[in-house]
This record gives C-alpha cells, structure tokens and sequence, in this order.
C-alpha cells in the first residue's frame, strides 16, 4: 500500500503534476490499515489525476479491490483510467458507481471486459450506460468475450428494450457470468422477453435482479424459474465436482499403494527366480548325467524290439489280407442289390413328387398373381381418392379461413368506429340503442379483441408511466440532491394516472353491462353456427376414418402379399434344387421326360382356362368401381351444396354488416382524426 502511494507521487512528479490532497490523505490511510482495498469513493478525480492512477495501476499493485463511486469522472478520465486497468492481474473487484458513465465509458468498458482476465465483480450502479445503444452494444460485445468475470451490477442505468435485447445476446454468448442486477431499468415486456430466450440456453446465471423494469409478471416467474433451474443444476456440477475430487485423491491413493504392492511384489519374484535359477543349474547337471546312461540301454533295446516289430507285421499283414477279400465279395453283392432296389423305388418317388409340386406351384403361381393385381388395382383407386378428397377439404378449410378473416377485420373496424363515437358525445350513445341490439351479434364473438383494445391502452398509460420514470431516472443522475422532489412529481402523475385509469374503467363497466345484457341472441346464433361447423367437422372425421381404415387394409394386404411373395421364392428355390438334384439322378431315364413333356401341356392349357376366368372377374371389378365412382360422385354433389351453403350464409353476414355500417352514423364518418 505505502510503495502504491510512493509511486502515486512519483508518477506525479514526473509528469510535472500536483497531486491532490484528498486522494494522498486516502491512500495514506489505506496504507495504515495495511489492506487490499483501495477505497476514494467521493474523491473527485480530475483527467490528470485519472492518467497518473492509470500508469499506476498498470504496474503490479497489492490491491484486489478498488472503489471509485461518486468520483464525478469526466468522458476523458474515466477513459485514461479504464485504458491503464487492461493489463492489470491483481484487481478482482472494481466499483464505478455514480459518476455518470456515457458512451466512452460504455465503449471503454466494453474494451476492458474484453481485454482483462482477472476481474470477478464489476458495480456499474447510477450511470448513464444504456441512452445510446451503440456505445452499449459494444459493452455488451465485451461481455460476451468476457471469461472471468462472476458479478455485474447495472441498477439504474436507463437500459431499454433495445439495450435488453443486447444483453440477451451477449448472455447466450457468455458461460462464466453468475450474478446479474438489472433493476430500476426501462427493460419493458420486449426486453423482458428477450432475456427469458438467453437465459434458456445461458446455464451459468444463479441469480438475477429484475425488480422496477415494468416487466409483466408471468415473464417474471417465468424468468425465476429459470434462475432457480440454473441454480440447482450449478449446485449438482459443484457437488459432482467435489465428489469427483474426493474420488480422484482416493483413486491416487489407491494407485500409490498398488505401486507399493507391485513393487515389492516384483522384489519377491526376482528373489524367487534367482533360487530357481540356482536350483535348475544343479539338477540340469544330475538329469544330463542319468539322460547319458538312459540313452545307452535305449539303443540296445530299440534294435532288438525294432526285429521283433517286423516279423510280427509281416504276420498279420498276410492274415488280414485274407480276411479283407472275403469280407469285400460279399459287400459287394449285398450293395449291388440294395442298389438297385433303393435306385428302382426313388424313381417311382421323385417322379410322383415332382408332378404333385409343379402343378401345386402353377396353381399358386397363378392365384398369387391374380390377387396382386386386384389389390393394386384397389391400392390405385384409392390413392386417387384419398388425394382428391384431401384436395376439397383443403379448398374448405381455405375458404373458411378467409370467410372468418374478413368478417374479424370488418368488426373490429365497425368496433373502432362505436368506441370513438361513443367517446365523444353521450347523445349519440342514446341514437345508437336501436342498433345496439344489431351490433351484439358481431360484438360478442369478438369480445377477445375489444379486451385487447382495452389492454393496449392500459399499455399507453403504462409508457406513460414509463417515461415518467425516465424523466426521473434522467434527473436523479443529473443532480443527486433533486430526487426528492422527483419523488414528490412522480407520486402526483402516478395519482392523477390512476384517476384516469379508474375513469377509463367505469365508462368500459358501463359498456360490458350493455353488451351482456343482448348477449342471448349472440350465443343463439353461434350455437347455429357452431352447430353447423360440428356437423362439417363430423362428416370429416368419418372420412378420414374411412380412409384410415382403407389404409391399415391395403398395408395388411401388402404384407401379406409380400410373405407369400417370400414364400413362394424359398418355395421355388427349394423345388429348382431337387429339380437339379433329380436331373442328375436321372439322366439315363429321357424316355420319362416325354410324359413329363405332356403334363406341362396339359398345365399350360389349364393356365389359359384359368386366366379367361381372371379377365372375367377383372370385368366384375370393373363394374363394382363404376359403382364406387358413382358414390362418390354423390358425395362431391353433397359438399358442392354445403359449399353453395356456406357462400350464401357468407353473403347474408356481409350483406347485414354493410347494411349496418352504412345505416349507422358511422357510415357518414369519414374516420378518426389523427
């Protein structure tokens, strides 16, 4: 602390400086309580004052923590100042508050979060960061390169919609930052928005500030339930991460230890091998003294056995010679007659079974293709029905949009027109009771967007509200001593809001009464109505039932007609095989191929029969899919007429509104005045 005041002074000396009492008084007792802070909140610090702390704090310091709150820093201060803190690696915590930052300062502090990788904590509290949103998205560009900073303080700091938006975007980008204050802003409903979508994909933030920014309070919830889902998951990734800790010193212990157990494991089997070494030696010598004597009875032994072998070989060579021939002649009889017995027998039996199967594999053969081409036939026809029934209820579903469109762009019109008049004079809400009674039919389906209306004006007083607030926020960082009777403004328009809104809302009351006492005959025609859609919508869901049913069948067909198909490939295959294998057994016998010859002529011929019955039932097909044609003939004529029906029903709606509109006096008004 005292080499930081020592070089202060030097530094100023230097530079031909005088230094400033107030800043030599603090530092000398910051440097009597021997601590880490330096603390000249209050201290207004001149450019000159500001350049010599920055070539100070470029220099290796002691301090971790520094306050500069309400310091009065000019643009050009507060940018020496924050150049000489970018290649500082000792402050972690760094405090800005009240000096009336603009967009230099939010340029340079964007600068600084970019460049700097040793700040924690960063209070930027009643400043002027958020007017222009350049200088602040360039802040926030610095924030979302940022990787070391943990706490950001912005309460107070005029940050709009626009400067949310910035935020969010800087957020998605940034994985380090935990604690976030925005209070006392103009973030709004947009801003608001904006930061729940990066929060969503942001996991780092635990906490977050949003209190006085006119945020409504479902994006507010949404947003604590989002922090809270932040925060629990960083608590599992600490607990994981000192679970994994604990298990990786225990797993390093556990590690040490069988190194230990190895190494004095491998010390035991080099003392046992050097014993065995020893042993071997001394019993290799005794067995290559026994092995020598072994070897000399072998060699006598071996001649005289080798003698014996030969005489008793030759022996029973001749013996089993004999025995073989005999056994050998009556084998061969024994198989030349079985053979021909079992030769005579497979004949007659591949001869029965090869006919039985061609004429079962024709049969089949042409069955199978009979049925597939009846079912694609059907699979085809339903198909195009499928598509052209799918094409009407898309045009109706068309036309019916575009119906309902016009007709809610007409009534709220014909609604905009009422509410003005209305406002205007009390007389003409006295004229217009006998057409009331008209306008309740169109004014109860969309009693939704008068609410609507109703909503967007408490909106207007809200942004009026709003920019009262920023007229405060604008005083208070101008003068200090004026919050006061800012305070005292800002409770009167607050009243004498809320004395309008109050009236706003009698005079809606009093509308809501006489729109619900006509109310009934409303419900009765959109029961009508609904009624109508109901009946549409039921014929619907029982074609499309239909036509789910004709689906799942042609699947079920297709399945079934793919496993005979595989069927009748092994089938086929597997006849091709004893096929080939009868081929060669009987190859001698030609003469059976005649009669073989004959019988596919009489399959072909029956082949021909069959295939006349095909082209029969195929006509019979025919004449039932005229029938179905025709049905559904009757059924595009059927929605033809609903169609007719709905365009006159259309026609009537438009034609009463028109008439409406232009008996009313609102068909002489030319429009609202701007």
């Amino acid at each position: 602390m005292e080499d930081f005041r020592r070089s202060y002074l030097r530094l100023c000396k230097e530079g031909g400086l005088e230094p400033q009492e107030s800043v030599v008084a603090q530092l000398q007792d910051s440097s009597a309580a021997q601590g880490s802070r330096l603390d000249l909140s209050g201290q207004s610090l001149s450019a000159d004052t500001c350049s010599v702390l920055a070539r100070a704090f470029q220099k290796e310091t002691m301090f971790t923590e520094v306050s500069l709150s309400d310091c009065m820093l000019s643009e050009e201060g507060a940018k020496i100042l924050l150049t000489g803190m970018f290649g500082n690696t000792t402050v972690k915590v760094l405090s800005l508050k009240g000096n009336n930052l603009r967009s230099t300062g939010a340029e340079m502090l964007g600068k600084l979060l970019a460049r700097n990788k040793t700040l924690r904590r960063l209070v930027l509290e009643w400043n002027a960061l958020g007017v222009w949103d350049e200088a602040f998205s360039l802040f926030c560009d610095g924030l979302a390169s940022n990787t070391s900073m943990k706490q950001l303080d912005l309460r107070n700091n005029q940050i709009n919609h626009h400067g949310a938006s910035e935020l969010a975007l800087a957020l998605k980008r940034n994985n380090t930052l935990e604690v976030l204050d925005l209070r006392w802003n103009n973030i709004g409903l947009l801003g608001g928005r904006s930061l729940l979508e990066a929060l969503q994909k942001n996991k780092s933030i635990v906490q977050l500030e949003m209190a006085g920014n006119n945020i409504p309070s479902d994006t507010l919830r949404a947003l604590e339930q989002t922090i809270g889902h932040n925060s629990d998951t960083q608590s599992n990734l600490r607990e994981s991460h000192s679970r994994t800790q604990v298990l990786s010193k225990e797993i390093q212990a556990l590690k040490e230890e069988k190194g230990r157990q190895f190494l004095n494991m491998m010390d035991t089997i080099d003392r046992q091998r050097e014993e065995m070494g020893r042993s071997s030696r001394s019993t290799f010598l005794q067995i290559g003294q026994l092995q020598e004597a072994l070897n000399e009875r072998k060699s006598t032994v071996n001649s005289l056995t080798a003698k014996l072998q030969m005489t008793e070989a030759a022996l029973a060579l001749s013996e089993q010679k004999n025995q073989n021939m005999g056994e050998l002649l009556s084998r061969v009889k024994a198989e030349k007659e079985e053979q021909r017995e079992r030769q005579s027998r497979e004949r007659k039996k591949e001869q029965e079974d090869g006919a039985l199967r061609e004429g079962k594999l024709l049969r089949e053969v042409q069955n199978l293709t009979e049925t597939n081409g009846q079912f694609r036939t059907k699979v085809e026809e339903m198909e195009r029905r499928c598509k052209s029934q799918q094409q009407q209820i898309f045009e109706l579903k068309q036309e019916l949009t575009n119906c309902t469109a016009e007709f809610k762009l007409r009534l709220t019109q014909a609604e905009d027109r009422l509410e003005i008049e209305k406002r205007r004079s009390k007389q003409a809400l006295e004229d217009m009771d006998s057409l009331r009674q008209k306008e309740v039919d169109h004014v109860n389906r969309h009693l939704e967007e008068s609410e609507r209306v109703l909503q967007d004006r408490i909106f207007k007083l809200e942004g009026q509200r709003i920019q009262l607030e920023e007229e405060l926020s604008k005083a208070k960082a101008a003068c200090v001593t004026e919050r006061a009777q800012a305070e005292e403004e800002l409770g009167r328009v607050r009243a004498q809001v809320r004395l309008e809104e109050q009236e706003h809302v009698s005079t809606l009351e009093e509308k809501l009464r006489s729109v619900r006492s006509s109310m009934q005959e409303v419900q009765l025609h959109c029961s009508q109505q609904k009624q109508t859609i109901s009946e549409l919508q039921a014929k619907h869901s029982q074609q499309s039932i239909e036509m789910d049913g004709l689906r799942r069948r042609i699947e079920e067909l297709q399945q079934e007609l793919s496993g005979k198909d595989q069927e009748k490939v092994a089938e086929v295959s597997r006849v091709r095989v004893e096929l080939q294998e009868q081929i060669g057994h009987l190859q001698a016998e030609r003469t059976a191929q005649g009669g073989l010859k004959e019988k596919i002529n009489a399959l072909e011929r029956e082949l021909k029969v069959l295939s006349s019955n095909h082209r029969e039932a195929l006509l019979d097909k025919d004449s039932e899919m005229s029938s179905v044609l025709e049905k559904l003939r009757l059924k595009e004529a059927e929605i033809q007429r609903m169609r007719e029906d709905e365009a006159n029903r259309a026609s009537y709606l438009q034609s009463a509104i028109l008439t409406y509109v232009q008996g009313s006096p609102l068909g002489h008004y030319s429009g609202p005045k701007k």
